[in-house]
């Protein structure tokens, strides 16, 4: 190997960190999302000196105190039809201003154990939007969060128990990998409001890990955990979206609206 080649790979390392999200395709996305966006604003969001974007969506009355940070699963944008962007519209309409972030993501075959230094990532980017939606005035912050997004979440609310108010986990499934993509392993120290949604059909790792998950909020002493299984819904609530919508703002005004 001559110097060149050496000293060309040694940069290309410093360019782009190994586990590092793909910025390239993060741009991409953005690009993409910014130029087609109808509902919505918007925003670039940073954690650390990483710009990524956020799309801020106000409740429909104006502001009203409460919103929710919108989580996607892997390898999607903050806009994705299936179950975020249905949330992202739908929850305005019932008083919640929310604001879906692009998570880390990897190129479109990567296999999940590469997600794993991805989860460093997350958690600063969560941080970012919280941050963001308190200046905003939002008094109650609540993370929803769906598959692979769902599992970064619970990592992060369990590292760090007062970020928000609560955590909507839809259709998390038992990563097993590590310690710290399991979302079973998180919920033992959560003690916050959880509210964990699945489809009756939902993927294996979801639907094999239901009582474990209730397991696992059991030993954290978690009194305010509750599940609930969407008849006919897959993985994706195709064809149940606005159910959904209603299953999760249901559950979102019954704790955080009673005393409003």
């Amino acid at each position: 190997m001559t110097k060149r080649l050496c000293y060309v790979l040694v940069l290309l390392l410093f360019q782009f960190p190994a586990g590092a999200s793909d910025l390239a395709k993060e741009k991409r996305w953005s690009e993409q999302v910014s130029d087609s966006l109808i509902d919505g604003e918007a925003i670039e969001l940073k954690a650390g000196d990483t710009g990524f974007l956020g799309i801020y969506t106000e409740a429909q009355q104006g502001a009203s105190g409460r919103a929710v940070i919108l989580a996607h699963g892997i390898g999607v944008h903050p806009d994705w039809p299936d179950v975020i962007h249905p949330l992202r519209v739908g929850l305005p309409e019932h008083g919640w201003s929310t604001l879906s972030i692009q998570m880390p993501i990897l190129e479109n075959d990567a296999e999940l154990k590469s997600y794993l230094p991805l989860f460093d990532e997350a958690g600063p980017r969560l941080a970012a939007a919280a941050a963001y939606l308190r200046k905003q005035g939002a008094k109650t912050v609540v993370i929803v969060a769906h598959s692979l997004g769902a599992a970064m979440a619970a990592r992060y609310v369990a590292d760090n128990p007062k970020a928000v108010d609560g955590l909507v986990l839809v259709s998390v499934g038992r990563i097993e990998i590590d310690p710290k993509m399991d979302a079973v392993a998180a919920l033992e120290k959560i003690k916050l409001p959880v509210f964990d949604l699945y489809g009756s059909r939902d993927l294996e790792s979801v639907l094999g890990s239901v009582s474990a998950r209730a397991g696992a909020a059991r030993k954290a002493g978690n009194d305010d955990f509750r599940q609930f299984s969407l008849e006919g819904a897959g993985h994706f609530f195709r064809g149940t979206e606005d159910e959904l919508v209603r299953r999760v703002y249901g559950w979102l005004k019954s704790h955080f609206e009673k005393n409003q």
